[in-house]
């Protein structure tokens, strides 16, 4: 696109690689959190972040952890830490000129959507809406009566399990809130038009809450 810009950074102290994407007047940033296993290269979250692109959205996509820190499967499921390099690489993006001062959404995805959940109870002056696919908001239960930031969980319909932990989650949360369930759609989104959907439901709540 050539109003578009993009950018492959690392954040610093803790040496994240990154990619920065913004269209021309764009005046909302989403970071996304990517979940256990995964890495900024999310196929998923790549899509869904060209998508917001595509509709006027700056996207900032990183590794929540260093390769060396990967190694150990310990790093990966531990949300605190990977709330921390969240809040980190959001610090590190209101200190740059092209992000500073756009509007502040989190997109997370399964465990990084606890990730998402507890950076936006931390940092409740900046983040204003979250949108979790296939989340686990189970695992920040403690920090979500802290949120206020517009919160919308996406989960798959034959995800069944996963259902009942958003459930959960989804009445401690404060409105305005939304449990938007895809009809056949599986953990990973992968049924035909189910990804199409997330990023549908994702784009309307953030162009609503980020005045996107």
């Amino acid at each position: 696109m050539s109003d578009m810009a993009e950018t492959h950074i690392v954040v610093e102290p803790f040496s994240l690689r990154g990619t920065l994407s913004w269209p021309e007047r764009s005046n909302a940033l989403i970071v996304f959190a990517h979940g256990s296993g995964s890495s900024r290269l999310s196929p998923r979250n790549v899509q869904v972040a060209d998508a917001l692109n595509a509709r006027g959205m700056a996207t900032f996509l990183f590794d929540l952890l260093t390769r060396e820190e990967e190694v150990d499967r310990r790093n990966v499921f531990d949300i605190p830490l990977l709330a921390d390099r969240l809040i980190g690489a959001v610090r590190w993006l209101d200190q740059e000129n092209e992000t500073g001062g756009l509007h502040l959404g989190l997109f997370g995805a399964s465990t990084g959507a606890a990730a998402a959940l507890i950076a936006a109870a931390q940092m409740t002056d900046r983040v204003e809406a979250v949108v979790s696919r296939g989340g686990r908001p189970d695992l920040a239960m403690e920090h979500l009566s802290k949120v206020h930031a517009a919160t919308l969980l996406i989960v798959g319909g034959d995800d069944t399990a996963v259902i009942s932990l958003n459930e959960l989650a989804f009445e401690v949360l404060h409105e305005p809130k939304a449990l938007e369930i895809i009809p056949g759609a599986t953990h990973l989104f992968s049924e035909p038009g189910a990804l199409e959907e997330v990023i549908e439901h994702a784009a309307q709540w953030f162009e609503r809450y980020l005045g996107a």
